[in-house]
């Protein structure tokens, strides 16, 4: 949305681009819903948790955690509320939840600290009576006449929205299996179609960002949050929408003091990948987390580099790389990071399994998942990355060839007893 706004000074312009996108990408969500069963099926679950642990720790944890530490007076206190409750299992008087709790905490340490000219959480009363300007009824409005008018883009967006749109359908996947893992089954078909019904209306509502399958269910259920929790939610975000009073809370409640909550299902979420596979697959996790970090670290870099006037193009990748900044790797390891840590962590367990035929065919998708810029790539295309494509091809032929090698030259040993055998006896 941002570069159309930009080159066209129009701000509807881009909000039309942007209504575009959740179009195009709610149908791909519908469409893929009766793929994503088979997907599934065929892949481990080290590789579809370990990929989302890779979201949860980056682009869910990190930002929270960085909030908390720049204000630690509210941050930290807050996070000791929360962390003594959901991990600790400590029960507050009269079974109040301890968000509400550490919420309350750090209301008190802002506005409290504003008494002594301290400032902690950046509130204050012209920001409140400020907020209150946008309180009152707004009547929800179709928006399909601007949905339509932002198809003049659509050779520019479907470039990036068809990527992004599976990208966003394997996260989905990802949330139904943790959800899966921490006990509650759901049809994968039947979610996602309504994940993409759902979009789309909003859509043709005006809501340019597309909606998601609830990611965290295990954090939310260990709170004690069951299906009342989630259809209460979605009232209070209409109502909240409706009459303006998100500002007000904003105003009211300083970010810090929610940031915990959200570092706190970052940590279930990456914790759940190791605690519901077997022991063996947590290296191929770990694999599946690298293409994330790549990520996160090259959004951080841009954002940084566009703050400063330049990019990493200007400034050239040979000093980049002279300084220990290998921006080109973190461009290409993080391209489709989520379709990227699926593939390296289901190859991953299938070496650590000897299954070299199933390794086989994850590196050999890899390949033509790469060729089409599906990933390690930005956008959809020919031969975006052609030489990490050949690489995948050289694996897929490597791992093929080796299940047809005699079983004796296939170590014996899992990675347990191999790790046991490598402590000398005393």
């Amino acid at each position: 949305m941002l570069p159309i706004m930009l080159k066209t000074n129009d701000p509807v312009k881009g909000w039309e681009a942007g209504l575009v996108w959740v179009f195009f990408q709610s149908f791909i969500l519908m469409i893929g819903g009766f793929v994503a069963p088979v997907v599934r099926r065929i892949t481990p679950r080290a590789a579809l948790l370990g990929t989302l642990a890779g979201v949860s720790i980056t682009f869910i944890s990190m930002r929270p955690a960085l909030e908390i530490y720049m204000t630690p007076v509210i941050g930290l206190t807050c996070f000791a509320v929360i962390m003594v409750a959901w991990f600790g299992g400590f029960k507050y008087p009269k079974g109040i939840p301890a968000g509400l709790i550490a919420i309350a905490v750090g209301m008190i340490i802002a506005w409290g600290s504003n008494l002594f000219g301290l400032g902690y959480g950046g509130l204050s009363l012209d920001g409140l009576r400020g907020a209150f300007s946008n309180f009152g009824f707004s009547v929800p409005i179709p928006a399909i006449d601007h949905v339509f008018s932002g198809f003049e883009y659509l050779g520019i967006i479907l470039i990036t929205a068809i990527p992004f749109g599976i990208y966003d359908l394997v996260e989905a996947m990802d949330n139904v299996e943790s959800a899966e893992a921490a006990g509650d089954p759901y049809p994968t078909t039947r979610v996602l179609t309504a994940d993409g019904v759902v979009s789309l209306i909003g859509c043709l509502m005006g809501n340019p960002f597309i909606n998601a399958v609830y990611i965290g269910h295990p954090g939310w259920k260990a709170m004690g949050g069951r299906i009342g929790y989630s259809a209460a939610t979605g009232i209070m975000v209409i109502l909240l929408s409706w009459f303006g009073i998100i500002s007000v809370l904003l105003a009211l409640v300083p970010v810090v003091a929610i940031s915990p909550i959200l570092l706190y299902i970052g940590m279930l979420i990456g914790a759940q990948a190791f605690q519901t596979t077997p022991a063996t697959h947590a290296p191929a996790i770990v694999l599946a987390l690298t293409p994330h970090l790549a990520a996160w670290c090259k959004t951080l870099m841009d954002g940084a580099l566009g703050a400063a006037g330049t990019n990493a193009a200007a400034i050239g990748m040979d000093k980049l790389g002279q300084v220990g900044v290998l921006y080109h790797g973190l461009q290409v390891l993080g391209g489709g990071s989520i379709l990227t840590g699926l593939v390296l962590g289901a190859i991953g367990v299938f070496v650590i399994e000897k299954k070299f035929v199933e390794a086989s065919a994850f590196a050999l998708s890899g390949a033509l998942l790469t060729f089409f810029g599906f990933m390690h790539g930005e956008s959809v295309g020919l031969a975006v990355t052609p030489t990490v494509a050949v690489a995948y091809c050289i694996v897929a032929a490597f791992l093929f060839g080796l299940s047809r090698a005699p079983a004796s030259f296939s170590a014996p040993l899992p990675l347990e007893e191999n790790a046991v055998a490598a402590v000398p006896a005393e």
